[in-house]
C-alpha cells in the first residue's frame, strides 16, 4: 500500500521524482520540493541539530543574533567556565550557526541568520512530508470506512 520508509532524498523511491520532490498520493496529488532536504548532507543535518539540541547553545545563538559578543561576555551569564563556553561556540561555528573573529585578544561571536533560515526551510520540508503522510493515512481510513479499497 505504502512505499517502505527510506531516508529523505533517496531518489530510488517510486514516489520521488529526481529533482522535483515527493509526489503525494491520494486526492491531494501535491508535489513537495525536497530539494531543500537534498541541499544538506546527513553530516550537515546532524551538526545543525546537534548544535541546536543544547539549551545553552540555543541561548548563545539567540544572544549573538541580537548583537555581537565576546566569548568572555557570553560566559558571564552561564554557570560554567569560559573554556566550556568556547567549546559551545565551536560547536555552533562548526554547524555554521555563528561566526567567530579575532579582535585583539578577544574572540567575537556573531549569529548567522542565513543558517537559521536554512534550518527553517529544512524543518518546513519535513513538516510537509509528514503532513502529506498523515493526509494519506486519513484517506486510507476514510476509504476503509466506506468499504472501498486503498
Amino acid at each position: 500500500m505504502f512505499a517502505p520508509v527510506t531516508p529523505l532524498g533517496d531518489h530510488r523511491r517510486p514516489d520521488v521524482e529526481p529533482g522535483r520532490g515527493l509526489r503525494g498520493g491520494g486526492s491531494a496529488g501535491r508535489i513537495y520540493n525536497l530539494m531543500v532536504v537534498d541541499q544538506f548532507s546527513d553530516a550537515e543535518v546532524d551538526r545543525l541539530f546537534h548544535a541546536l539540541a543544547d539549551a545553552t547553545r540555543r541561548d548563545i545563538v539567540r544572544r549573538v543574533l541580537v548583537a555581537e559578543h565576546s566569548v568572555s561576555e557570553l560566559a558571564r551569564d552561564y554557570p560554567m567556565s569560559v573554556t566550556a563556553v568556547q567549546k559551545h561556540v565551536a560547536v555552533l561555528a562548526e554547524a555554521g550557526l555563528v561566526t567567530k573573529r579575532r579582535h585583539g585578544r578577544e574572540q567575537r561571536v556573531t549569529g548567522t541568520p542565513t543558517a537559521l533560515a536554512r534550518v527553517q526551510a529544512l524543518l518546513d520540508a519535513y513538516e510537509l512530508l509528514w503532513r502529506d503522510r498523515i493526509d494519506r493515512m486519513a484517506d486510507v481510513l476514510t476509504d476503509d470506512e466506506r468499504g472501498g479499497t486503498a
